[in-house]
Formats: C-alpha cells, structure tokens, sequence
C-alpha cells in the first residue's frame, strides 16, 4: 500500500509560479513511476507529467517548456514546478504513483490540491 499527501496549490495570477509537493508513504521501495495528473471541472483526468525511478520524463504537449517534474527519492517526495501559469492550467492537480508486486502494477492516487490561476 502507497499512500500520497499533496499540498502547494494555490491561486495564483497569470503567469505566475507555484511548486507542487507530494509525498509518499508506505511500500515506497517497490514505486516504479511517479507524476502528475489534472481534472478541471467538466473534462477528463488528464496526464501533466510523469517521472520514473531512474529519472525519465514525460510531459503533456501543453505544459513542456513550462513545467518541471522531478523527484528526491531520499524524501520520497515527487515535485511539479509550475512556471508561466495559464488560466487553462486551473485544475485540480492529483500526484499519482504505481507500483509492481508479482508481476501485477496498481495505481495510486493523491487526495488532490486545487491550482486556480486568474487572468
């Protein structure tokens, strides 16, 4: 079991920055990726960024040259720095980890931390 505490959201104004935080808990050793998804009001879950054990990254087209993920495995901690803030980055923001026991991957997920970003 995983379990993940967000906390950094905000409101900010555009163009602004704010720095996502989450850290993990539990059976942490056995956490492959790590990231970033959002859910505006209406729309579908969609991923932001993703990272993996060993550094890898990827990005929505939306966010790359705008976001950082990245991550500190001695704080099992993953973070989303979060530059040049749109209005159409306002969402809820959900960290998200996986995990592979017996050849088996589940999915966890962050209780979620609201980003509003005003024009």
């Amino acid at each position: 079991q995983v379990q993940l505490v967000e906390s950094g959201g905000g409101l900010v104004q555009t163009g602004g920055s704010l720095r996502l935080s989450c850290v993990a808990s539990g059976s942490i050793s056995s956490i492959n990726a790590m990231g970033w998804y959002r859910q505006a009001p209406g729309k579908q879950r969609e991923l932001v960024a993703v990272i993996t054990s060993l550094g890898s990254t990827n990005y929505a087209d939306s966010v790359k040259g705008r976001f950082t993920v990245s991550r500190d495995n001695a704080k099992n901690t993953v973070y989303l720095q979060m530059n040049s803030l749109k209005p159409e980055d306002t969402a809820a923001y959900y960290c998200y980890a996986d995990r592979v026991r017996l050849g088996i991957k589940r999915d966890y997920w962050g209780q979620g931390t609201q980003v509003t970003v005003s024009s």
